[in-house]
């Protein structure tokens, strides 16, 4: 992956992380790995557990945050959702898997941040 787009998903991430606790969320932990794979954020709130993926564009050359969200990628993320549950004893918990959309303009400055609750395909 190049230089300039992990400092752009880094970018979204901070975004997302500022977005996400003004809207009271509480961030537990961010990249977290397992073998099945990687989540971006991993949030509580309102007492259910959330499983972030944040996709970041600049500009709609190649389509927008949600469309680069593929099936297997949700997958992906369910997997890990349940293997990061299992690791930490969170047995018979409320969990989702939510996007967050971040697009900024050819000059780096947000252009739009959606936070999409409970996505699926």
């Amino acid at each position: 992956m190049s230089h300039s787009r992990v400092g752009l998903g880094r970018r979204g991430e901070e975004l997302a992380v500022t977005a996400l606790t003004r809207r009271g969320y509480d961030v537990v932990a961010r990249n977290w790995r397992c073998q099945a794979g990687e989540v971006d954020i991993v949030a509580r709130t309102e007492g259910t557990w959330v499983f972030i993926e944040v996709r970041t564009r600049r500009g709609p050359a190649f389509g927008t945050p949600e469309e680069s969200l593929t099936p297997a990628k949700l997958a992906r993320m369910a997997t890990v959702a349940e293997s990061y549950l299992a690791e930490h004893d969170l047995h018979d918990v409320d969990w989702r898997l939510d996007l967050v959309a971040v697009v900024l303009d050819d000059a780096g400055r947000l252009d739009r941040l959606d936070v999409l609750e409970n996505v699926t395909w």
